[in-house]
């Protein structure tokens, strides 16, 4: 009934919630109504069109998904031990559109190739989290200071790269016959940053901080994108000029240009439920760290910038860092 309240809470439509948990609607909207007998609290407004949480379901959602989440870290503790070369799959959000996590997730199939790792394709690090905490993937990338600190507070994770923005710009754009573009030139400029998908909203936030320094103006909210053909489609229509990474290559006919002056930079960082003891965790660990060694994905440009939040996150778990909890 915990996940049945998490789907619905997430979702807030019962018909995709089901569909998400494999159960019928019937048997879920029973779940809903059972769960909020138990407790005694109404948990979602509904009426025939719309579903929406609750003061109490909101109060109550995040102290849910931490118990989801240690009730799979405790699953993970009874488990039999493993036999070598047979542990379950490891599921591991490489989020495509990035360059960072399908990398990784290569180099450690080389590094320990008796251990199965299944990709999941995610868009973002906010939806992979809660997917996480409640046991569904294993492990994803992205920018952690944009999660919810109760969301944040049961996951462990390590930084692995600071990566390097650019804007991608239409052909005929006045600023795309220039190899980089300074930030102080796009000062005026509208620019999307996947406004409006509630599953990257970390990448939003961070999109809002850096134009909000440069007198940048975020492009407005706008319903999530799916799949390589449709947003290349929807850029073209609306026009758009989109915030990416140094090596996004989704819109190959249009101009990709790093950004400069200073250099934006994205903490990402390899994102793991708290607990976790699994041999393809440490796999990894090593091939993000083979990665970054080899290719300086942890090197700061002198004329860099990072966001306050970003780095007091990074601080912190500096001096809070532990080696992180891995079966052999």
């Amino acid at each position: 009934m915990l996940r049945a309240f998490v789907a619905v809470a997430e979702e807030l439509h019962f018909t995709r919630a089901a569909a998400r948990l494999f159960i019928a609607q019937q048997a879920l909207s029973r779940d809903i109504r059972r769960l909020e007998r138990e407790w005694g609290r109404t948990l979602f407004h509904r009426d025939t069109r719309h579903v929406t949480l609750t003061t109490e379901g909101h109060r109550l959602l995040p102290i849910v998904r931490r118990a989801l989440a240690a009730h799979a870290e405790l699953k993970e503790e009874l488990s039999d031990a493993p036999t070598p070369g047979r542990d379950r799959p490891l599921i591991v959000d490489v989020a495509v559109h990035a360059s960072t996590g399908p990398r990784v997730l290569e180099t450690a199939r080389g590094i320990a190739p008796a251990v199965e790792f299944v990709a999941r394709f995610h868009s973002g690090l906010v939806r992979a989290a809660t997917e996480i905490a409640d046991g569904r993937i294993d492990v994803s990338f992205g920018r952690v200071a944009g999660l919810p600190p109760a969301v944040e507070a049961g996951l462990d994770h390590q930084l692995i790269r600071c990566d390097q923005l650019a804007v991608l710009l239409p052909p005929e754009h006045r600023l795309a016959a220039l190899s980089e573009v300074p930030l102080a030139r796009l000062a005026g400029e509208t620019i999307y940053a996947a406004a409006g998908n509630e599953d990257t909203t970390e990448w939003t936030d961070y999109a809002r901080t850096l134009f909000a320094e440069y007198g940048i103006q975020l492009a407005p909210p706008f319903p999530k994108i799916e799949g390589k053909r449709e947003f290349r489609r929807i850029i073209h229509k609306q026009g758009w000029s989109v915030l990416a990474n140094v090596e996004f290559s989704d819109v190959p006919d249009m101009a990709l240009r790093p950004l400069i002056d200073p250099v934006p930079l994205a903490p990402v960082s390899m994102v793991w439920r708290r607990g976790l003891r699994h041999p393809g965790l440490g796999a990894l660990i090593n091939a993000a760290h083979e990665l970054g060694a080899a290719e300086g994905w942890l090197a700061r440009p002198q004329n860099s910038w990072i966001p306050d939040r970003d780095l007091q996150v990074m601080a912190n778990h500096r001096r809070a860092s532990a080696s992180p909890a891995s079966k052999d």
